[in-house]
């Protein structure tokens, strides 16, 4: 599999009780769909998969594979900090012909480099598909370093890597040392640094609610690989980076969600939801983007 594009990280809606909104989850699914991203990836953080039970994780995944049919690819999240639970929902994304895994490092457990590997070949063993390693020290503690690589580097089925740690010299070192490695920009305000570094896809929360803006920063980077296009509309994008680093970044994905007229039914605990200025400050951010946008990709 080639992870090309716009992947989302999709939002879990709840309904009043708190219970999953699976009438909601599938009008998510169908939105990106219409909005032609390119992957649609569940159990990720963006979807609050560490407040979820296993039941429902093995559920939501089994839904998405339902209700996308095959029109988007679908790549199940394994996050966890028992390598046991990681292979159990590989296996679960196997049995449901899931088109890849997203594999990241245990939190919290703090495993060396070794251990890493040990647990993204585990996966491997009971998924059987095609990875995106997902490396993000600011929530797990550790990274995914040079001696994590060299001990994967037999490991066929990693394809990407969604590279979340923000350091500008591990974009650097993945790209020229790792080019059998497909890089997804996991760090939003460096997409452009990322397309330049010929990454091939961006995994990004905001797709959720503005898919087609972040569409547009792929093509014309990628596709057209008109960088100063890509910087003009990466300036506009630049305000809701700020925005969605504010310390909310799941509450403001899922108002972002509300506004676009999908019901996302809040956060669980122990996060909790925007207050009235936060969201009207949102609300601001994403009009004049849209708008801003818009006027340079003339309304695509």
């Amino acid at each position: 599999m080639k992870f090309e594009g716009i992947y989302t990280p999709a939002i879990t809606p709840l309904a009043a009780d708190g219970s999953i909104d699976k009438a909601a989850f599938a009008n998510v699914l169908e939105y990106l769909v219409e909005s032609r991203v390119h992957g649609v990836i569940i159990g990720g953080s963006t979807g609050e998969y560490y407040a979820h039970t296993a039941q429902e994780r093995f559920e939501l995944a089994a839904q998405a594979k339902d209700v996308l049919n095959g029109r988007l690819p679908l790549i199940v999240g394994t996050g966890a900090i028992r390598t046991e639970d990681s292979v159990a929902y590989a296996a679960a994304a196997r049995e449901i012909k899931a088109d890849a895994l997203l594999v990241g490092t245990p939190p919290y457990a703090l495993p060396t480099q070794e251990e890493i590997a040990l647990h993204v070949k585990a996966v491997d063993r009971a998924g059987g598909l095609p990875i995106m390693l997902y490396n993000y020290p600011g929530r797990m503690s550790v990274s995914m370093g040079e001696a994590f690589f060299d001990a994967v580097a037999d490991v066929k089925n990693i394809a990407a890597i969604k590279e979340s740690s923000g350091d500008m010299a591990q974009l650097h070192r993945l790209a020229i040392q790792r080019p059998n490695i497909a890089l997804s920009c996991g760090w939003d305000d460096q997409a452009l640094e990322f397309f330049a570094w010929g990454a091939t896809s961006w995994t990004c929360a905001g797709s959720n609610f503005i898919p087609r803006e972040h569409v547009a920063l792929y093509e014309a980077c990628v596709i057209e690989q008109d960088f100063a296009k890509g910087r003009r509309i990466m300036a506009e994008l630049m305000p809701l980076m700020d925005y969605l680093e504010g310390g909310k970044f799941v509450q403001s994905i899922k108002y972002g969600c509300e506004l676009q007229g999908l019901r996302s039914g809040g956060v669980r605990a122990p996060l909790q939801g925007l207050n009235d200025r936060e969201k009207a400050e949102l609300e601001d951010v994403i009009t004049t983007l849209k708008r801003n946008i818009a006027q340079i990709t003339g309304g695509a």
